[in-house]
């Protein structure tokens, strides 16, 4: 059934390819974005574009509310483009406050806003060190130190706010790492890889399939176990889309 979407993050890896699906779909999508020209990018694929940053929490939640959205999805981050090692530095803590601050922000502008669901993209490599593969059940790494420990605290306190926020119905896509058009990588990793299409396809498909809680998004592999997904929202990681529809 087609719905009303606000998607945060439209103009990133995952979100320019959700657009033709949810396109296809007939959802009423209306998108964000930091950049003017990306808005113009928005728009031509027949998104209602908005200039909001997330850590604007009422500016967020007047554009939330004038979108009146059933769903909201949350595809936010701020990382250098193909993960340039030399910015990866200073971009770990912009990325945590993404998930922490702005997740926050978007959790109360959805609630106040009536939504009734909100999918957030996670990452699939968030496990604490244990036996492997990692199901959707074992703990987070909390105890983390370094770079990865500020990653770990954006990320932990991103699926708490998420999933702990009724009436919101809170879905958490643990994505593997990303590979295909738009990202850092042609070729898929050795750990836990996922095609950004079909992660894209997993945002889809909890719109309105799935039952709260988190799932690991990537392609069979050793490291976390993906048959959850695959149970409950219907997801296939061999999904692609097709080139005309792209």
């Amino acid at each position: 059934m087609p719905q009303r979407i606000f998607l945060a993050g439209a103009a990133g890896a995952i979100g320019m390819r959700m657009l033709p699906l949810l396109r296809e779909a007939g959802h009423r999508v209306v998108g964000t974005t930091r950049s003017a020209a990306k808005a113009e990018t928005l728009r031509a694929q027949g998104v209602e574009a908005v200039l909001v940053d997330v850590f604007d929490a009422e500016a967020l939640s007047r554009a939330v509310k004038a979108a009146r959205p059933d769903v909201v999805i949350h595809q936010l981050t701020d990382l250098p483009k193909n993960l340039e090692p030399s910015l990866m530095g200073q971009a770990v803590s912009r990325n945590a406050r993404i998930r922490s601050d702005g997740t926050r922000n978007l959790v109360g502008a959805a609630k106040a806003a009536g939504a009734r669901r909100l999918v957030a993209q996670s990452i699939g490599w968030a496990y604490a060190p244990g036996p492997e593969p990692h199901a959707e059940s074992d703990p987070l790494d909390a105890e983390a130190e370094g770079d990865r420990g500020i990653t770990m605290r954006g990320v932990i306190a991103l699926e708490e706010l998420v999933l702990r926020s009724p009436p919101l119905d809170g879905i958490v896509l643990r994505y593997g790492q990303l590979y295909g058009p738009g990202t850092h990588s042609a070729v898929p990793s050795k750990v836990s890889p996922v095609h950004v299409d079909a992660a894209a396809y997993a945002a889809v498909l909890a719109i309105d399939r799935g039952r709260p809680g988190a799932y690991n998004v990537a392609q069979p592999n050793q490291h976390i176990a993906t048959e959850k997904a695959a149970r409950e929202l219907g997801w296939d990681p061999d999904f692609r889309i097709a080139p005309q529809r792209a």
